[in-house]
């Protein structure tokens, strides 16, 4: 199978743990598949042709953590303006700082895509060479920005084992891609080991991947 291989990294990255708790963010060790898509969503997408599909996760910089407080706001952002004065809250956050990964995805195209597969892969490719992308994209939070390029394959993985124990795998059916005013979450989950810096990424459709009913 044909993979997409692009390296990101920044200074500080958080990817929560629901586990953490309402009172303090936790970051898991490392990124979930739902993070790693995101910033090739963020790059490169076409979700009525395609989606991403994240083989494997590599860690390319020691795990350490950072403690810090910040700032957010309670409520949700609805129709009705937010007074952040009034509706401001401090967190205790648990993240991660001075992180690189290596991230390796392949292609999946709809059942309706007439197009060729290769054509999308160069699309992509020119993309992350010239560093384009639809929307910023982020380690976890917002204003943790994602740097990237395209991987030279030259880095090695941490030399490290790890079980982090039921991950996140998404939190969206990945067949799922009718556009729709207000998202549809559908959470799945999975085993996430990560052996000598490397994490596998069983396919969507795998029986590893453990995937909820009816969409929340």
């Amino acid at each position: 199978m044909e993979e997409m291989i692009l390296e990101v990294w920044g200074d500080f990255a958080c990817f929560s743990n629901p586990a953490g708790g309402k009172v303090e963010r936790l970051s898991y060790p490392f990124p979930p598949p739902s993070a790693a898509r995101g910033i090739l969503s963020a790059i490169y997408s076409k979700p009525v042709e395609f989606y991403w599909q994240v083989n494997r996760i590599e860690v390319l910089n020691p795990i350490r953590y950072i403690s810090f407080k910040r700032n957010e706001v309670k409520s949700t952002v609805r129709d009705k303006p937010i007074y952040t004065d009034d509706d401001r809250t401090q967190r205790q956050t648990m993240a991660l700082r001075d992180v690189r990964y290596r991230i390796a995805a392949s292609i999946v195209p709809r059942p309706a895509f007439s197009g060729k597969t290769e054509h999308l892969y160069n699309q992509a490719l020119r993309r992350i060479r010239k560093g384009k992308n639809f929307m910023q994209p982020s380690l976890g939070l917002r204003e943790f920005v994602a740097y990237f390029e395209e991987s030279d394959g030259t880095r090695k993985p941490i030399p490290e084992d790890l079980d982090a124990g039921i991950m996140v795998y998404d939190i969206f059916d990945l067949h799922d891609y009718e556009v729709r005013k207000k998202a549809q979450p559908q959470l799945s989950l999975f085993h996430a080991v990560m052996t000598q810096g490397v994490v596998l990424v069983p396919p969507y459709d795998s029986p590893d991947v453990w995937k909820g009913g009816a969409p929340c």
